[in-house]
């Protein structure tokens, strides 16, 4: 007789949106996935990849084992076997080197749980250890290191009141796509058309016609990486016409005079030919937003990553500030999640650390190191030389940049570990995999930006049980950090207490089992407890998600947390690395009328970093690769044909790849999507793609990275193109591997 179809309702944790869902099971299967129509705030809405997460977590490629390396091949091995070696591993490292030998990279998928990163943390605290990296060096550790030093907290994060605005200008972001980054925003197709129906100003600058233009309208094309150009020449104009709060600047804010004397001489005029924006519509832009009743500016990835991202996020929060829309309805908000984040962080010391790295003296942002040292810190011989890595929900062999020569680094280590769902491309070239239990697999609280900041447009609250139990070995991250420090001797968070507490109640959890692991709803239970919530239980009962207060406007007044409890508008740190804009110049100037191509990044809908390819009906077609898109104009000039194969050239490496004209592209501007070359990984599916790794362009080092965030410069960055040649360009697309190829 079949098992009855159950109906059980939770949420997304693949990106930020946080979609509910609706999910029919029978029995430990998942029969489909619908949106959550009636969540408390989602409403119905989720994208492809959530609806079809259920196909790609059933990949026979799971990994469903711990893995060992022998030789050349792999091995199934216990739990047991893989702890006591590991453990061992660690001991004879931490003897024979610095604690700061051992290293971790935590990966975008460990944002998006609560206990993941928590336990990741606390094993590296444990381990003695700041060799700690993570993929925000390759995205948006230039906002933490900005709010850092403008708020006196990483996590103070402003974003903008989307269902208030009259006027909201993004740059390069694409949410329709991409969602919107630092927010969570159900829909955001339905919010800019509310927005636009209640008629508020809508600007999209971008190098490309996005799909988020096409729907906002007001689209305005900008040649990639002057961004920090264009900021300026808006503050330039604002200050000129008077569009700022006095009354806002005298009293929450201090540098105002510096801000003022950096900014004098970029006028509209003077950034227009560099920008591509003329000086009559960035003026329009500025008296749009400054006659408005609550705006802002918004920036994402396309901004972050390139060349002067930091400084440029740094020029955009003082706009919104100084114009008056700072805390205000309409502008840009600072939420308060379940406890003031900010308060906690900055008394206990979290995420605040001052350590600088050993190879190019950079500043730690969020208490991890800049992921574009992290192949100098393995190769370069030495005191704390990294030895051993952790590699943590995330596939840096794919995402960050200089990928061939980071694959040359992690062949040294004495030992590489990574925690994942599947045997990725970082994987392929480690010592253990150690198979982790996926989202629908574990409860879970939503992750730290709406459960401690409360990022989110509308608050709530939802908690979630496992919707699946694990049909093989797979394991939570928490449970493997408590092992992992109990077999080399190591106590989480370097407490004996909390580690006994830990190994207590994972014994209890696991009566009669050989390797204990951690009861989960407990810690969450703990948790909401700690922060004067309900209880786990109570909260699985509102099964929609239950509704918070609305955001507060008191962040001027109550929650400032530098020293002097004000807005610093210009700080030493940014001040003293404005050098770089003029230079940053200099250099557009000299390279405007030589024709050279700048590539930027392109997502789509089905792709998600580097982990949706290994789906068939997400890789059919011509999905199976990315392409190098080019405006038609550029590649008239260049000799290239649609579909045509083409070398994409860099000082750091050269890939190819096909062809694809676009018109929606800026002339000059080449678009290269990311995530994808998984040739060498364990996947079948992905395996069989086509597609080359973008980031074997993209320059790696201490002195190619921002001073500041220490964020490498993945977008925005010049290329040169060529029609492919030689005896592999003599073949037909659809038969040729598309491996990457080394500069020689």
């Amino acid at each position: 007789m079949a098992e009855k179809i159950e109906t059980q309702y939770t949420f997304c944790r693949i990106c930020e949106a946080l979609c509910g869902l609706e999910i029919e099971k029978q029995g430990n299967k998942i029969v489909s996935i619908k949106p959550d129509k009636n969540h408390v705030s989602t409403q119905g809405f989720a994208c492809p990849k959530g609806l079809k997460q259920h196909h790609i977590f059933n990949s026979p490629d799971r990994l469903k084992y711990p893995m060992k390396r022998v030789g050349e091949s792999w091995e199934r091995i216990s739990w047991e076997q893989a702890f006591t070696e590991i453990g061992a591993k660690l001991k004879q490292l931490k003897a024979d080197f610095d604690s700061d030998a051992v290293a971790m990279y935590v990966g975008t998928a460990a944002g998006f749980g609560v206990l993941h990163p928590m336990f990741g943390q606390g094993f590296m605290e444990g381990l003695g250890s700041k060799s700690l990296y993570a993929s925000a060096t390759q995205d948006c550790s230039n906002k933490f290191a900005v709010a850092n030093e403008m708020y006196g907290f990483p996590f103070t994060q402003p974003f903008p009141d989307l269902p208030n605005t009259n006027c909201l200008i993004i740059v390069g972001a694409n949410p329709i796509v991409s969602k919107w980054s630092f927010l969570q925003v159900p829909n955001p197709s339905k919010h800019l058309k509310e927005m636009k129906a209640r008629g508020a100003k809508l600007y999209v600058i971008d190098p490309r016609y996005t799909e988020t233009a096409k729907i906002a309208g007001g689209y305005v094309a900008i040649k990639p990486g002057t961004d920090i150009f264009f900021y300026l020449s808006f503050l330039n104009e604002l200050i000129r016409i008077k569009g700022v709060d006095e009354k806002l600047i005298s009293e929450h804010t201090e540098g105002f005079d510096e801000l003022v004397e950096l900014q004098k001489d970029w006028t509209p005029e003077k950034t227009a030919e560099i920008t591509g924006i003329s000086p009559d519509l960035l003026k329009q832009m500025v008296k749009d937003y400054s006659e408005a009743d609550g705006a802002s500016l918004y920036c994402s990835t396309g901004v972050n990553m390139g060349y002067n991202g930091t400084l440029a996020f740094w020029i955009q929060e003082c706009i919104n500030a100084i114009s008056g829309n700072l805390d205000k309805r309409g502008g840009t908000l600072v939420s308060q999640g379940l406890i003031d984040f900010a308060k906690f962080g900055k008394k206990n010391g979290l995420l605040v650390r001052e350590d600088r790295s050993r190879i190019g003296n950079l500043k730690s942002v969020n208490d991890a190191f800049p992921g574009g040292v992290l192949a100098d810190e393995i190769l370069t011989p030495g005191d704390k030389q990294v030895k051993a890595l952790f590699v943590t929900g995330g596939n840096p062999l794919i995402t960050m940049a200089n990928s061939n020569k980071m694959r040359k680094a992690f062949q040294e280590l004495e030992l590489l570990v990574t925690l994942d769902v599947f045997p990725n491309e970082t994987g392929s070239v480690g010592h253990y995999m150690l198979p982790c239990t996926n989202p629908l697999e574990r409860p879970d609280l939503p992750f730290v930006f709406p459960l401690m900041l409360g990022l989110q447009t509308k608050p709530y609250l939802q908690a979630t049980k496992a919707v699946l139990e694990p049909e093989h070995e797979q394991m939570d991250e928490a449970s493997i950090y408590v092992n992992l420090a109990k077999y080399s001797g190591t106590n989480l968070h370097g407490s004996k207490a909390a580690q006994l507490f830990y190994e207590t109640v994972s014994r209890f959890n696991s009566r009669g089992k050989k390797v204990k692991e951690f009861p989960q709803e407990f810690m969450l239970n703990l948790l909401l407890r700690v922060m004067r919530q309900k209880s786990f239980k109570s909260l699985l009962k509102k099964i929609h998600g239950v509704k918070r207060k609305e955001h507060k406007n008191d962040f001027l007044e109550k929650r400032i947390v530098t020293e002097n409890k004000k807005v610093n508008l210009a700080p030493e740190l940014l001040t003293k690395n404005f050098s770089r804009v003029e230079s940053h110049f200099k250099s557009e100037q000299e390279n405007l009328d030589k024709g050279r191509l700048k590539l930027i990044t392109k997502r789509a809908v089905t792709t998600h970093n580097s982990w949706t390819h290994n789906y068939e009906d997400f890789v059919d077609g011509g999905n199976h690769t990315n392409y190098l898109y080019v405006h038609p104009k550029d590649a008239t000039r260049l000799g290239i044909e649609d579909k045509q194969l083409v070398d994409v050239i860099t000082e750091t490496g050269k890939v190819r790849v096909a062809a694809r004209l676009l018109k929606d592209l800026q002339v000059g501007t080449v678009a290269l999507p990311h995530g994808w070359g998984h040739q060498s990984s364990g996947l079948k599916v992905a395996k069989k793609t086509k597609g080359v790794n973008v980031n074997i362009l993209a320059a790696d080092g201490p002195d190619k990275i921002d001073p500041v965030s220490g964020m490498a410069n993945l977008t925005g960055f010049y290329v040169e193109v060529i029609p492919a040649k030689g005896e592999q360009a003599e073949h037909s697309w659809s038969g040729l591997e598309a491996d990457a190829l080394e500069m020689r």
